[in-house]
């Protein structure tokens, strides 16, 4: 007898339907053709145990298990739950008359129990697309899949759960989440807040300028200035995800099995921090099916660079790429996949190995020309895309045990995201342009006009502080988005000033 079941292949973070054909006839061979990797083949020994530990048994007889389309590879331990679904049904142990009406997905242990899957969400989208009643997948994913609405999305802890709402016995009611209601009440729920930091205000207002305009920010300090606890407050100033963000950054995340057990739709922005020793792949992606890297996994978030130099410079050169485009693309010789990638990046590194150059108390005992070797290892195209350059300095006594409240996080997205809806007016018209990080040289030309006091002043800093031709563009795009933060349509002088500042690294011996 031929039965189907289906489920379903997660390819970037988008799903593409499988069709599951079990037939068992005459013979006493099992064959599983389709073109599935070592893991779906290994299915057999895991399909047999689970079905016999519910006293059901598995045909002495041929039983042909066919995953279409045949020339998509199928890779994974989750097309166990469908298979044996569809074993039992084609050798009419039970009767299951609903199941061509779901997609069915889950990894098998040998006592029958369900273990999670990854890309349950972009699995329930597919499923609703194509008109399938429901979805039944393990408990611990059901959260994830009841996001999308009009699926009913079946949690069930084992084989035998499973078998009796197929056959009527015992129907599970469908997961059922008020999902916005969870989402905009999670929004603002970061547990690092800006209104901790004491001292550090020209950092606070430089991240605020990032946050602003979308741009990205290298920060150069002695250990123990601060950089990290700084970095990771600059999520909780950046405006709230919508949902359409929401849904794309779960989908990511879903799909690299990050989202962890009854998770359901994250609402507040990523944070992302790899280690310096990670590779380029890890970073940016791949594998055999290629996977999300932490610079997908950023995406609508922050991907924070720590100790920057000391990341290897292949691994630093592919992001250049993904910095411009919002993207990346993985080619392989079967299958080649975009992944989103529009993140904001955030760095920070010593300014030499010691870790104390330009301190105002501690010497450096770095060597002649070892401070311009180390900041070398970054180069300058990187550097290029980076918009921002800020000096931190560490916090006095004094500053750490004052009594004055700092300002909260809340207080500066609010100003944050009244610049940003300035941005999102003046790029209505243009495409895939948000903030003014993105904006093109000709688009620069047109929206940051300066007046001729100003010409003065931007020419002057860059002959007297020796700034490169590069440092033009961005200082321009960054005195707009403080113009913007002030509520002011002109870019005036004290913009400018402002901006200029913030190149540090392009001063022509900085480093000595």
């Amino acid at each position: 007898m031929l039965a189907k079941s289906f489920g379903s292949a997660v390819y970037g973070v988008e799903a593409t339907t499988i069709t599951i054909e079990v037939n068992v006839g005459q013979g006493n061979k099992f064959f599983m053709v389709g073109l599935p990797d070592s893991a779906v083949k290994e299915s057999e020994q895991r399909v047999e145990s689970a079905i016999k530990f519910f006293q059901y048994f598995m045909p002495r007889q041929k039983v042909v298990v066919n995953l279409a389309p045949a020339d998509i590879k199928k890779e994974g331990s989750a097309y166990d739950l469908p298979i044996a679904l569809g074993i039992l049904k084609a050798s009419e142990q039970i009767q299951a008359d609903e199941l061509e009406k779901y997609v069915v997905m889950g990894e098998l242990s040998l006592d029958g129990i369900l273990r999670p899957i990854k890309g349950a969400l972009p699995i329930a989208i597919e499923a609703r697309k194509k008109g399938f009643k429901g979805f039944i997948l393990p408990k611990e994913n059901a959260s994830e899949a009841a996001i999308v609405d009009n699926l009913d999305v079946i949690g069930v802890n084992n084989l035998k759960e499973a078998i009796n709402h197929l056959n009527g016995n015992h129907p599970i009611t469908p997961e059922l989440h008020d999902t916005r209601d969870l989402f905009f009440h999670n929004q603002d729920n970061y547990q690092a807040d800006f209104s901790n930091v004491q001292g550090q205000e020209n950092i606070k207002r430089a991240l605020e300028i990032a946050a602003a305009g979308g741009h990205n920010v290298i920060m150069i300090g002695p250990p123990g200035a601060g950089k990290t606890m700084l970095a990771k407050r600059l999520p909780s100033i950046l405006p709230p995800l919508s949902l359409h963000e929401a849904l794309e950054t779960t989908k990511i995340h879903s799909v690299a099995g990050k989202l962890g057990t009854n998770a359901s739709l994250i609402a507040t922005r990523p944070f992302r921090s790899p280690h310096h020793t990670i590779s380029d792949v890890a970073l940016v992606g791949g594998g055999g099916v290629p996977q999300p890297g932490e610079i997908s996994l950023s995406h609508n978030g922050v991907l924070f660079l720590d100790e920057l130099p000391e990341f290897k410079r292949t691994v630093l050169e592919v992001m250049r790429q993904p910095l411009e485009e919002r993207r990346v693309s993985i080619s392989r010789a079967r299958i080649s996949l975009d992944f989103p990638a529009n993140f904001m990046l955030i760095a920070s590194m010593n300014p030499c190995p010691c870790g104390y150059y330009n301190h105002p108390e501690k010497e450096c005992v770095c060597g002649p020309g070892v401070v311009q070797r180390y900041l070398n290892k970054v180069s300058g195209p990187l550097l290029d895309r980076i918009d921002l350059h800020v000096e931190v300095t560490p916090v006095s006594f004094d500053q750490m045990t004052a009594d004055r409240k700092a300002e909260s996080s809340e207080e500066i997205r609010g100003r944050v995201v009244d610049a940003r809806e300035i941005q999102s007016k003046r790029f209505e018209e243009a495409n895939s342009v948000y903030n003014n990080a993105m904006m093109s040289s000709q688009m620069v030309k047109e929206v940051c006009k300066i007046n001729e006091a100003g010409k003065v002043l931007l020419k002057t800093a860059m002959e007297k502080l020796g700034l490169s031709a590069r440092a033009y563009d961005r200082i321009l795009k960054v005195s707009r988005t403080i113009a913007d933060l002030a509520g002011s349509d002109e870019i005036k002088i004290e913009h400018l000033a402002e901006a200029i500042q913030y190149r540090s690294l392009d001063r022509e011996g900085w480093a000595g």
